[in-house]
Order: structure tokens, then sequence, then C-alpha cells
């Protein structure tokens, strides 16, 4: 069959033959053993309701195989055959452009150069979904093909539901994933409705189809370790042969190498697996790849006297680097952690001491003990950290929970007050009040002709759109637009694409929206193919999160989750081709809730419609939040926009002298 053919079948008319596991591929870790015996059984049932009667018998110990094997029934038997990429858009079997678009995202976010366990359907993160199961993905792709463009697709949680009647202005898609009732979102909660297969954790741009590789965080990892070094060096001063020291080559944290480079440090970055590690060597995404710890010290040692710019990825435990480096007296301006701290006890965070392969069969045999371990190693990584910042190392928490998980071990992290962590959020301190608070955000753009001569021509647009900006731009975001431009201008000489054919860029309401629309124009011409618009839901509306997004939060409402849901809300009738809500991301589920959206630019008069209501309304409610919340950047921010457009007017806060509250109570 043609690979439209089997988009069209959807589920196979007659039973594949059982799938032989590639040898080499980075698997998932096997999930917690958490359900009933009368559990498993609803889980085998839940799972066989994709497939005709006459199969059950078959399917029914394989799955329970599955269940016990790995903690989950990935229905690996019916993983596709064809290769899993993002193709042109025209080569998709469908009647409708906006869910062809779908569909090559979808495609995007499995394919193996982008995915970290693509087997199991997972983007990024160690858990982060685009579907519970190869079921669920041939049917999505089956209705997508068949969708007209009054018709939208209602995603549960990977689950397609089915196409329901709408309207050419509604979306086309709409996705929840992992949302629970609020009592039942712990993270065992998790375990247990994701492994009966009910409910999954789409992370950010995993479940919403928006994940374009790494170099959909090095933009944002880029400004967060520039400007780090900016708070710690003197002026005239460069980060060259200065050390960003760090953890995670995975999904999301495959970046910061790349970030490294950009800002123009030595940046070393451990990682236990092998496998991710030489992952990124590979794709280009670190220059170093050292296993010995006393190499890794004589290598950072030579590039520290040569003022080298340079990445390093050491494969080994980073707590050990921590430690050496402090014996040696390596000085570390910048350090920070992005491993997979939302889901410490089964293979977000492996402990100093153990193996990679020891700790996931610990984590098979007996959790207790790893769980302790884990807990164990987190206090010795943060008194190691605490070590070092007391000879002056900036130390950031990189939004990945390692505060709150290294507070929850027992770990030396508390400030003096006993309420605040002794060292800030990157979101706390950088992208909050630089970046988001103006409402510079992770604004992205996918090429879906496939083709990188249309990449490069959307950079020269977006380029020559920021220079025309700045021009009129307020000395407030002078330095967000000048590293933008600075960014936009170096992108393909960084040689970041993986998979699509995509790229990320911070910019404001004003920038996301007359880029969009040149984009717009460039289509209507022929000059580039259909464009698909996006962003990471780590920006100024998209998530409620108050140890990373609305960490810069301080009237008391960053625990809510009003802004999330209001964006979802309102971006799908401005004109969003889809959207989505989660439950979970980067800090884990229960901490956070983000939304996301996608939309096609196909050169049409609608298409330009949809784009400016959209995009104003999708960053604006952000800002207004954030000036409710008395941020001084947002009040500018929010006032400046009202001024310019006068059917927007927003609920300002009226400000109280500190010393009038200071003898009340």
């Amino acid at each position: 069959m043609t690979f439209q053919e089997q988009i069209l079948q959807g589920i196979p008319k007659e039973l594949p033959s059982k799938y032989n596991y590639p040898a080499d591929a980075n698997r998932a870790p096997k999930r917690k053993d958490i359900l009933s015996n009368d559990e498993k059984r609803l889980a085998i049932r839940n799972a066989l309701r994709y497939f005709p009667k006459k199969w059950h018998e078959e399917l029914a110990p394989e799955f329970a195989q599955e269940l016990q094997d790995f903690g989950r029934i990935y229905m690996y038997r019916f993983k596709p055959t064809y290769k899993m990429y993002a193709r042109g858009i025209g080569e998709y079997p469908a009647k409708s452009l906006q869910a062809a678009a779908i569909m090559l995202m979808i495609q995007n976010n499995l394919n193996p150069a982008v995915a970290q366990h693509p087997e199991e359907l997972i983007t990024y993160g160690g858990n982060g979904a685009v579907f519970q199961n190869w079921a669920q993905y041939l049917l999505t792709m089956q209705y997508l093909a068949r969708m007209n463009d009054e018709q939208t697709l209602n995603m549960y949680s990977g689950h397609p539901m089915g196409l329901f009647p709408s309207s050419k202005n509604a979306p086309r898609v709409v996705v929840t994933n992992g949302m629970m009732i609020p009592n039942y979102s712990k993270p065992d909660d998790w375990e247990k409705f994701n492994a009966l297969g009910v409910t999954q954790y789409g992370q950010m741009t995993a479940g919403s189809f928006m994940y374009i590789g790494p170099q959909g965080i090095v933009h944002g990892t880029t400004i967060t370790v520039m400007n780090a070094f900016r708070k710690k060096l003197q002026k005239g001063e460069t980060p060259a042969g200065k050390i960003f020291l760090t953890a995670g080559l995975g999904g999301m944290s495959g970046a910061q190498p790349k970030a490294g480079n950009i800002a123009g440090c030595i940046t070393v970055a451990a990682e236990v697996n092998e496998k991710a590690a030489r992952k990124r060597y590979e794709q280009g995404w670190v220059d170093v790849l050292v296993d010995n710890l006393n190499e890794l010290v004589n290598r950072v040692k030579k590039a520290q006297e040569q003022k080298e710019i340079v990445s390093i990825a050491f494969i080994g435990n980073v707590v050990e680097v921590w430690e050496r480096f402090y014996d040696e007296d390596i000085f570390i301006h910048v350090g920070s952690d992005q491993t997979s701290l939302h889901i410490p006890w089964t293979g977000g965070y492996y402990p100093v001491g153990l193996s990679f392969e020891a700790s996931n069969r610990l984590i098979r045999e007996n959790p207790e003990v790893f769980k302790e371990k884990v807990q164990a190693s987190l206090r010795r990584h943060a008194a190691a950290i605490n070590k070092h910042a007391e000879r002056g190392t900036y130390f950031f928490d990189y939004g990945n929970a390692f505060l709150l998980e290294a507070y929850r071990a027992g770990a030396d992290v508390m400030a003096e007050n006993n309420i605040d962590f002794k060292y800030p959020s990157y979101v706390q301190d950088i992208l909050g009040p630089m970046c988001f608070d103006y409402g510079f955000g992770p604004f992205r753009w996918v090429c879906t002709s496939g083709k990188p001569e249309d990449l490069d021509k959307t950079d020269d647009i977006a380029m020559k759109v920021l220079q025309g900006i700045m021009e009129n731009a307020p000395q407030e975001i002078q330095l967000q637009m000048q590293d933008n431009i600075t960014w936009i201008k170096d992108a393909k000489k960084n040689n970041m694409v993986v998979g699509s054919q995509a790229r990320i860029l911070y910019a404001d309401a004003e920038g996301r929206a007359k880029i969009a629309e040149a984009f717009n124009n460039a289509v209507a011409t022929g000059d580039i193919g259909p464009v698909v618009l996006g962003r990471d839901h780590h920006d100024v509306s998209g998530t409620d999160s108050p140890y990373r997004e609305t960490s810069n939060i301080y009237d008391g409402s960053k625990f809510t989750a009003d802004m999330a849901i209001q964006n979802v809300i309102g971006d799908s009738f401005r004109g969003a081709t889809w959207v989505s809500i989660h439950n979970g991301g980067g800090v884990g589920w229960g901490e956070v809730i983000n939304g996301g959206f996608g939309m096609l630019l196909d050169g049409t008069k609608e298409a330009k419609e949809r784009l400016k209501s959209m995009l104003f309304f999708d960053v604006n409610n952000g800002i207004a939040r954030r000036s409710w919340a008395r941020n001084e950047e947002a009040l500018f921010a929010i006032k400046r926009e009202m001024e310019r457009t006068p059917n927007l007017k927003v609920t300002l806060p009226n400000l109280v002298e500190d010393d009038l509250l200071e003898n009340l109570f």
C-alpha cells in the first residue's frame, strides 16, 4: 500500500504481524506497576475496544504482556511501516489544507530525529506524548484525511473522539490532555489513569503537535544564558572562556549547548543517557563528547585558558561535575539544571553513584529504593551548588522543578524567610521582566513545503520586519529587539533545523502580526508555500505555572489558571486552526495548566483577518494579566498598546504605597 492508502485505511483491515522492537531504539522507561488486577483487566478491555472482536483473543495476552513489561499498552503491532517524518503538505491525502497541515505537524512530532522515545509516541520530557498508543495515531490521521472545513476533530488526551459539524471559522482540531478533576491530579493519578488508557501527559508542545525539536527552546535558552552572564559580568566583559554548567541533553534540554555556543561561553552539559548525548553530538548540537571526569577537567581548563567558545557533553552525572569542579577550583560563572524533574521517580532524574542501566533496573524492581536514592542525590546536588554559590556562581532554576524537588527531598534550598527559594527562577530574574511582561515570547513557524529555501525566505522576511519595527521602538524594548534581530540574522548559520523546516523567534504582538502578515502575502504571491504559525506554551499568555512561566506574578494569583483557559477559548473563536489545553508540562502533572495553538497561513484574505485578530489577543491577554499583578514592565506595555488600539480597554491597578500597609496588622 502507498503512504496515502495507509493513512486513509486507519485501523488495518487485516491484523498486522507482531512487531519486532528495534534493538537500538531509545526506549521510554518502564512505568510504575500501579494497577490492581481488576484495573489491569479494565486497561485491556479499554485497549481492545479499538479493534474488531475477532482479533481480541490474539491481542489480549499481547497487550497484557506490554502492560507488564512497560507499564503501558502502546500497541506496537499497529505502528505503521512507512517512515515517520514531516512530508510536504501536498503529499497528505486530505480534503482540507488545514487538516493536512496538522497531519504534517503530528508526523514531525513523531520523527525519530525529533522525538525522544518515538516507539512509544513520546516527543520529549520523558513522558510528553502525542498519543497514548498507535491505534489513536492511525484513527486520528484517518479522521484528518476525511475532514472537511466545516468539521472539528475533538481530541481527548490522544483519543480522537470524532468529527463534529462546526463552521469554517471554528478550529479544525481541539486538543485536551490530562484535564483531570482537581483532586485527581497527583503524579500517581497520572500513572494510574494513563495506564488505564484514559488520559495522557501532553507536555507542552508534544500533545499539541507544535514541537520543532530542540530549536524550539534554543532561542529562549540563548536569551536566558546571555542575560545570566550580563547579570554576572562586568561592563565590557564577554562570556568567552567562562563556564555555563548544566545537566540534560534529551528533548528540550538538548538545546543548551547550542544556546551556549550562540551566547559565546563554555557550556558543560552532563547527561547520564549515552544515547541521548551521542544523538546531540551526531546532530551537531554539541561540539565535544567526553565520558571521563579527568578528561573533562583537563578539557575545561584548556578552554578557559584559551577563552574558547565550546560546548562539551559529559556522559555521566552532573553531581560529580559540580563536586569535582569545586575541588579543582574551577569557577562556574553560571549554573542551572534541565533534567526532567517533573517525573523524578520514573527516569526524569538519575541519582549519583548509580549507572543509567542500574537505575532503570531499580525503577522497575524497587521503585521506593530508587526514590530514596534520587532524594539523597538531590540533597548532595544542592549542597554542591551551594558551595559554588558562596564563591560567586549565579545559579538559576530552569523551571524543571529542580528546586521544588530538592526542597521536598530536604535539601538546603530555602531562603531565610523559609518561603522563597534561595535561587531565583529564570522567569523571575530574566524572561519574566525582560520578555514576557513586555509581550516577547517564542513565536514559531513551519514551512509546510519542506523546502529549505522557503525557510531562508521567511528568515529574511522576519528580519526585515523586525528592523523596521525597531526604528520606532521605545527605549524599554530596544535590547530585546536587537537580540532578536541578531538571532534571526544568524539563525541559518547556527544550523538548528531538526525535522521540519521550522524557526523560532521571540517577538511581541506587533512583531508576530506583522511577520505573519508578510508571510501570508508571500504565500499569496506564490513566493513560498503555506506556513504554519504557532508558539511554545512557555510564553506570555499560554501558561499558568507558579514555578516557571508565572513565577514573577506576586499578587497571590500565580496558583490560578484563568489566563491559560481564557487564552485557549479566546484563540479558538479568533481564528486558530487548532487549539490545545494541557495539565502538566515541564514542571509536572498537577503543577501547571498550559495552552497552545496552531494557525495555517494559506495566502487568503481570511487568513490575514484571522492572524491579526488571534495573535493580538494571544499576547495581550497575558500582558493584561501581568499588568493587573502590578508588574511594572507589563503596565508599560499594556498602556502603550491601549494608546495604539482604541478598542482595547484593560482594567489597570491602582498602586498602593508600602508604608500605608506597615502597621495595619
